[in-house]
């Protein structure tokens, strides 16, 4: 089967072992985005610590879970989101206003949509998790 995206991928089996109560994921392949993705959920504090582990092909990362996902995913396709859309894609995206993040790609990088918002930056989105 051939793999559409890889950050897709990576994030349905971290959804899927944090379903099923698992303590660990491995994630294969690698890219520089899903790194970048899975840092800022740890800064959120949704995984642990997570490991890259290069076998000489795509790369795998080891994957701490905490059990707080409830749901995670991809948006495609990348859709821009200008800086005062912002609140209109959190109340359309996530349950609350509360809890939840969206991660967007800007031109400061990639970050959560607080972030982008203080740093007054628009950018395309990449993915959500609560």
């Amino acid at each position: 089967m051939v793999r559409m995206s890889v950050l897709a991928d990576c994030l349905k089996s971290i959804h899927n072992a944090e379903k099923r109560g698992k303590r660990q994921v491995l994630v294969r392949p690698s890219s520089k985005v899903v790194i970048r993705f899975l840092q800022v959920m740890q800064k959120h504090g949704y995984i642990g610590e997570f490991e890259f582990v290069d076998d000489h092909r795509g790369g795998k990362i080891v994957v701490d879970l905490l059990g707080r996902i409830n749901k995670c995913g991809v948006i495609s396709p990348r859709f821009d989101i200008a800086v005062n859309k912002i609140e209109q894609w959190v109340n359309d995206l996530l349950p609350s206003r509360q809890f939840g993040f969206f991660v967007m790609t800007t031109s400061s990088g990639i970050m959560d949509h607080e972030e982008a918002r203080r740093k007054h930056a628009g950018g395309k989105i990449l993915g959500y998790f609560y």
